[in-house]
């Protein structure tokens, strides 16, 4: 088949469903290889994204229908594929579906297969049951209804209530926008200016500062990111950097830091100062230099290839005035752009990092200066690696303190700020802020 939407998004799941593949790199390069006009990429990032988002729900509608063992890797990426499009895709006729499933089965099948008449006929019958749901009253609503594994649908009950939790699952299931961040160094009018005049229609971030929500996608390949007057960066992970108080000539530490966004917005606020960048890979930090450079604070950015959680064999002692732990997480604040988290994640991965957390927190914390700021991370909305871990930490440092802290649109007077990703459709993020005592 000539490539298309369609064939780059079932490749692509195919390699998600299959492999275990990340769906954002995996989809990157496909659209990369394929180098599909914007409508055609458009709709192949919507099919593979909606199509993982949906897994569970569409599964659910399947599975009554497949009677044989689905013996071929194609089959099953492209059944839940087409029925997201029968369900969710309302400009697109059924018919259209069908007809274009049947000629990637054609395509992908093995040679005298008969896959695509088991693809049409599933697909046929499909349609004329239509959908199905658990009764409202049964454990499992929830969990099909908005896609959700039912240990995590239960666990956003818990701790939000029925009510909350949908909304959660919800704004888990919609569109992620195209956020980008100005630099510090550029000026920001001149660019929201460029910006709309190139037809992106930058809209204000109502959370952080210098963000921007784009009305299209293909900012990287424009002269505004590889010049460096922007990079992609979500509003939420944006406010991270904002919780410190600069005064332009401190070290600073970052803990956790590859790919370096973070990093590189703390750079931006150290024209005499720097930064030191550690990871525990080494070839990330080749991204954390490679974003430095593109973004005009290479001088202000040394990286180092070391665990946090053993920061003091390294270091001398409380040398650093600003220290960031963007800790390692579940990511259950990432479901919009990394669906798939919701389906490999589990109740015990998320107690197992929040020890990790915990240990980076213990160690890297000595490193801060008396009277320095430490602003704690993550990219998810557990309990337990949040507001859990605070407790724990303050506990056994009785030393330090939550300090509260402003931003330039929001402020947290306890010290502690958690966005949900339902109060400004972004991602899910945690910021704790602490200083020492005396």
């Amino acid at each position: 088949m000539k490539t298309n939407a369609r064939t780059v998004a079932l490749a692509t799941l195919m390699k998600v469903i299959n492999q275990g593949s990340y769906s954002n790199i995996s989809l990157n390069h496909a659209l990369k290889a394929a180098k599909l006009p914007g409508e055609e990429s458009r709709l192949a990032t919507n099919l593979v994204y909606g199509t993982i988002q949906y897994q569970l729900y569409l599964e659910y509608q399947l599975k009554d229908l497949v009677k044989a063992r689905l013996r071929e890797p194609y089959i099953k990426p492209l059944l839940l594929m087409s029925a997201y499009q029968i369900f969710f895709l309302d400009k697109v006729p059924n018919r259209a579906v069908l007809d274009e499933a049947n000629k990637l089965a054609k395509a992908y099948g093995r040679p005298k297969s008969s896959g695509y008449r088991l693809v049409n006929g599933i697909l046929h019958s499909l349609l004329r049951r239509g959908e199905v749901l658990p009764e409202k009253d049964a454990p499992d609503y929830l969990s099909v209804k908005c896609s959700m594994p039912l240990w995590l649908s239960d666990y956003f009950v818990a701790n939000w209530g029925k009510s909350r939790a949908e909304k959660i699952m919800a704004s888990f299931n919609s569109k992620a926008k195209n956020e980008i961040r100005i630099s510090a160094l550029a000026d920001e009018k001149r660019v929201v200016r460029d910006l709309d005049r190139a037809h992106f229609a930058p809209q204000e971030s109502p959370l952080a500062s210098r963000s921007y929500a784009l009305s299209r996608g293909g900012i990287v390949m424009t002269d505004f990111f590889k010049d460096g007057e922007v990079t992609v960066q979500d509003e939420a992970a944006s406010l991270v950097a904002e919780a410190f108080d600069f005064k332009g000539n401190e070290q600073a530490l970052d803990a956790c830091s590859a790919p370096g966004g973070k990093t590189i917005q703390i750079a931006e606020q150290l024209p005499d100062g720097q930064v030191t960048a550690l990871d525990i890979h080494e070839k990330k930090l080749r991204l954390v230099k490679e974003n430095a450079a593109r973004m005009r604070v290479a001088d202000r950015v040394k990286v180092k290839a070391l665990d946090a959680r053993k920061a003091r064999e390294y270091f001398s002692g409380q040398e650093f005035d600003k220290i960031l732990i963007d800790a390692p997480c579940s990511g259950l604040g990432l479901l919009r752009r990394k669906p798939e988290i919701r389906y490999t994640k589990t109740a015990e991965d998320i107690s197992h990092l929040a020890e990790i957390q915990l240990d980076i927190l213990n160690e890297v914390s000595g490193l801060l200066k008396k009277g320095g700021e430490l602003v704690y991370s993550t990219c998810s909305i557990s309990v337990e690696e949040n507001e859990e871990n605070v407790r724990k930490f303050l506990a056994a440092h009785p030393d330090f303190a939550l300090k509260p802290f402003e931003t330039a649109k929001i402020s947290a007077p306890k010290g502690m700020l958690k966005i949900l990703p339902d109060s400004y459709n972004s991602d899910g993020f945690f910021i704790a802020k602490f200083t020492t005592r005396g």
